[in-house]
C-alpha cells in the first residue's frame, strides 16, 4: 500500500514548531515552580511548628502543657539574575505569629465554675510579648478541660516568643458568671463590668446593665453588692456607701436615685468609686463582687479587683440610663 504523497514533508515542516512549543512549555513550567516556591515559603514556615512539652505547676488549677512555635525559616538567597523591589507600603504590620500554647483547667472544688485566665507569652529575656485572655465555662467538680490559646497577630518588630505562663486566674460559680458576649441569659438582662479608670489614687469602675430580652426591665436606686475574696467568701470590714460623695467630689456629682425603665435594647450604668489609700492597718483587696441589679434579681459575679487600701469604704452610684445600646438577642 502506497503512502500518500506529501505526508512526510508536512511532518518535517512542523517539527521545528513542536520543538519551539516544547521549549516554551518547559520554560513556563520552570517559571511556575519558582513562583510557587516563593509564594509558599511563608505558609510552609507557619505550618511547621516546634511543639515543646512544658512541666508547669500552673496556678489555681490552670497550667500550660505545651508550647507550639513556628520553625524559623532561612532567609532566601537573592537571585543574581534578578532585582527585587520591596514596597514599604505593602509590608504587613500585624502578622499572625503562629504561636500557641495548650493548657488544661482542673476544677478541684465542689461546685461547677467558670474560669477567666490571662496567659502571657514571653520572649527569651523573660519580657512579656503579649497577653491573651480565655474564658473556660462550666468546669464541673473534679473535671479537667483542655484548650489552646493563640498569641495571634504580632507586629514584625516584636521579639520572638520562647515561653508562656499563666499570669492570672479568676473563677466564679458557673451560674453567676457574666453572660458570654452576644448571648442573653434567661433573665433577659446582662450585667458586666468595665476596666475602669484610675487617677491620683481615685478608682472608678462602671457596672453595666443591658436589657437584651424582649420585655421592659425597671431598676431603681443602687445595685446590691456583696464583696467576695479569692475563695468567694464574704469580705468583712468594708462599708458600702450609697453614693460617692464621701469618697470624692472630683468624679462629678451623683444623680438622685430614681426609677429607670429600660426598653429592650436599652442600657443603664452605675459606678463603683473608691480610693486605694494605704495608711495604718492591712490593705484590703476584693477580687470579686456579686451584683444584683435589684432586690430579687439573679446574682452575677464580676471581677473588678478592687484595691481598697486601708480606707474601708466603697461608694456606689445609682443606676442611670445610658446611650450604650445592647443588641436585643432575646432570652436564651
Amino acid at each position: 500500500m502506497r503512502r500518500p504523497a506529501g505526508l512526510r514533508p508536512a511532518f518535517a515542516a512542523t517539527a521545528p514548531f513542536l520543538s519551539v512549543l516544547a521549549a516554551t512549555a518547559l520554560l513556563l513550567t520552570a517559571c511556575g515552580t519558582e513562583h510557587a516556591d516563593a509564594g509558599s515559603t511563608g505558609a510552609d514556615a507557619a505550618a511547621s511548628q516546634e511543639g515543646t512539652r512544658i512541666d508547669d505547676p500552673g496556678k489555681d488549677g490552670v497550667r500550660i502543657t505545651s508550647l507550639a512555635l513556628p520553625s524559623p525559616s532561612p532567609s532566601p538567597s537573592p537571585s543574581p539574575s534578578r532585582s527585587y523591589v520591596v514596597s514599604a507600603e505593602r509590608l504587613p504590620t500585624n502578622v499572625d505569629s503562629g504561636v500557641s500554647a495548650a493548657y488544661e483547667v482542673t476544677n478541684e472544688g465542689t461546685e461547677t465554675l467558670t474560669y477567666t485566665v490571662v496567659f502571657t507569652f514571653r520572649s527569651d529575656d523573660g519580657g512579656a510579648v503579649t497577653d491573651r485572655t480565655e474564658t473556660v465555662r462550666d468546669v464541673g467538680p473534679g473535671q479537667t478541660v483542655r484548650g489552646t490559646v493563640r498569641a495571634g497577630g504580632l507586629p514584625p518588630t516584636a521579639p520572638r516568643v520562647t515561653g508562656a505562663e499563666v499570669l492570672e486566674v479568676t473563677k466564679v460559680p458557673a451560674g453567676e458568671a457574666p453572660a458570654e458576649a452576644g448571648t442573653c441569659p434567661a433573665s433577659g438582662v446582662r450585667v458586666s463590668v468595665d476596666k475602669g479608670d484610675a487617677a491620683m489614687g481615685l478608682r472608678v469602675v462602671g457596672l453595666h446593665l443591658d436589657n437584651c430580652g424582649t420585655r421592659a426591665y425597671t431598676v431603681e436606686g443602687y445595685p446590691l453588692l456583696e464583696l467576695l475574696d479569692e475563695d468567694l467568701e464574704p469580705v468583712d470590714g468594708v462599708e458600702i456607701l450609697d453614693g460617692s460623695g464621701e469618697i470624692t467630689t472630683g468624679a462629678g456629682p451623683d444623680g438622685p436615685p430614681r426609677p429607670v425603665r429600660l426598653a429592650p435594647g436599652e442600657s443603664a450604668a452605675a459606678g463603683l468609686v473608691w480610693r486605694n489609700t494605704t495608711e495604718f492597718g492591712t490593705a484590703v483587696n476584693v477580687p470579686h463582687v456579686r451584683v444584683r441589679a435589684k432586690e430579687g434579681a439573679d446574682p452575677v459575679t464580676v471581677t473588678p479587683h478592687l484595691d481598697l487600701g486601708t480606707t474601708g469604704k466603697l461608694g456606689v452610684r445609682p443606676w442611670e440610663k445610658t446611650e450604650r445600646q445592647a443588641v436585643p438577642d432575646g432570652p436564651m
